[in-house]
């Protein structure tokens, strides 16, 4: 039915099984950056009044008269402790089919209905939707094991892996346009384009670095050369990160490495720490092929409820078998 060309090119979407521990780690990353900001951040300080908004939690418009914490707009902190169970819940890795559509909704539910949020959130709200197709697929009765071992590659199977691998394709596309945006975006910012903008970002008196990174950042702030080239390698980087989307793979683990470092720097020297782990997530999907699995940790084997499964099972290495294209 297909030519061979699309044939072959079938075969080798389908050849590897997507649902591995690669994207499970992005959950469990994002699950936990929601997590921190509810379990960490007073009530009262997400769900208050602000200019024009007199009413809280925000329940006018759209969808968001079905978020979680409009549906208990009288008991918040109850809320707040429903969506960190479930949170858990998902960080921890239990049935992805079971959690994926949950963790979405409380996703979105912060993101809609509280006042103190940032672009990590809307990552969040964003990626946890794009990633309810591969978690309805997904029969794992935790994200961190390997995909179920297959002598042949059914007509199904081989349409779930297609159906998956075309979503997180999706998704890698989505996270390299966020970078290009930010990118083109400082592109029109006069500090930007002439070097100074980490000048002014990390003497910010309020978004600034900590006092206890003067001794080390005050000398290097002070010479000229270093601020423009730390500025402009920002820019550089982001276009690099949108450009991984045609990279040999051999630069993936490269710039993942390097990515993570930069939010770890705007963690550090921001203190914006949920948002880092959200992004850290984002470049986890935009880098890290689902073929090169995490190693999982000993400790994670030896809990408890590890034992559901044979630890030949949690040991398995992922095995591909022999894909059936759709004809």
């Amino acid at each position: 039915m297909w030519p061979p060309s699309i044939d072959r090119w079938l075969d080798r979407i389908t050849s590897t099984d997507p649902r591995t521990n690669v994207y499970g780690a992005a959950r469990t990353l994002l699950a936990l950056s929601t997590l921190l900001t509810l379990a960490f951040t007073d009530t009262f300080a997400l769900f208050r009044p602000a200019l024009g908004i007199e009413t809280f939690p925000m329940c006018s418009g759209g969808l968001r008269g079905f978020t979680l914490f409009c549906m208990m707009p009288t008991h918040l902190e109850l809320a707040k402790v429903v969506a960190i169970i479930a949170l858990i819940v998902v960080a921890s890795g239990w049935r992805p089919r079971l959690t994926g559509v949950a963790h979405w909704w409380i996703s979105y539910s912060f993101m809609n209905s509280a006042i103190l949020v940032d672009g990590g959130d809307q990552v969040t709200s964003v990626l946890t939707l794009l990633l309810i197709p591969v978690t309805l697929l997904d029969q794992r009765r935790w994200h961190w094991l390997p995909p179920p071992r297959v002598e042949r590659v059914t007509y199904s199977e081989s349409s779930q892996r297609l159906v998956c691998s075309s979503v997180i394709q999706v998704i890698r596309l989505q996270v390299a346009l966020i970078y290009l945006h930010a990118a083109i975006a400082k592109c029109a910012v006069a500090e930007w384009t002439n070097g100074t903008a980490l000048y002014y970002w990390f003497t910010d008196p309020v978004f600034g670095s900590p006092s206890w990174l003067d001794p080390l950042l005050t000398p290097l702030l002070a010479y000229g050369p270093f601020v423009t080239l730390l500025t402009w390698s920002v820019i550089v980087l982001e276009f690099s990160l949108f450009a991984s989307l045609l990279a040999d793979q051999k630069y993936l683990p490269i710039l993942l490495i390097v990515g993570i470092s930069f939010h770890l720097g705007i963690a550090l020297i921001h203190g914006l720490i949920s948002f880092s782990i959200t992004m850290t997530a984002a470049l986890i999907l935009l880098l890290r092929p689902a073929r090169q699995t995490f190693a999982v940790p000993r400790w994670l084997t030896r809990m408890k409820w590890s034992s559901l499964v044979p630890r030949s099972v949690l040991m398995r290495p992922v095995t591909t078998g022999t894909p059936a294209s759709a004809r």
